[in-house]
């Protein structure tokens, strides 16, 4: 297996700072109050300029409030509608069919109507043949 040769480092060397405690610690206090003083010169929860951006965020979050239950309602409307007109379809489905299966009824009736009609005439022809002998 080949040697495998690093890429050069893109990290900037240590060499230049120096390793004196001293110097590293004026440092890192010198960072902890930089840190320190930026905290403290944020504005204040009583400063103009905070409380124009809370209200802008409460405005904001209240129209999107408002949007989401409009958007809720028109969803509930349109389930509604969507639901009668479902209720409306099956009445008319139903009504088809009753209409369907009534026809269908009527439609038996008078065919065993016609066939105790044919029936009663077969017969008194029969009797009649009968009679005539």
């Amino acid at each position: 297996m080949p040697k495998q040769v690093r890429p050069p480092s893109t990290t900037p060397s240590r060499a230049h700072t120096s390793g004196d405690l001293r110097n590293r610690l004026d440092a890192a206090a010198a960072a902890r109050t930089t840190a320190l003083e930026r905290f403290q010169a944020r504005p204040g929860p009583d400063d103009p300029a905070v409380r124009a951006r809370q209200a802008a965020q409460r405005a904001t979050s209240d129209a999107r409030d408002l949007r989401i239950a409009e958007r809720q309602a028109a969803r509930a409307a349109e389930a509604a509608r969507q639901a009668a007109e479902h209720a409306e379809k099956a009445a008319e489905r139903a009504a088809r069919e009753a209409e369907e299966r009534n026809s269908a009824t009527q439609l038996a009736s008078r065919a065993a109507a016609l066939e105790a009609e044919r029936k009663a005439k077969r017969d008194a022809r029969y009797a009649a043949r009968k009679a005539r002998r």
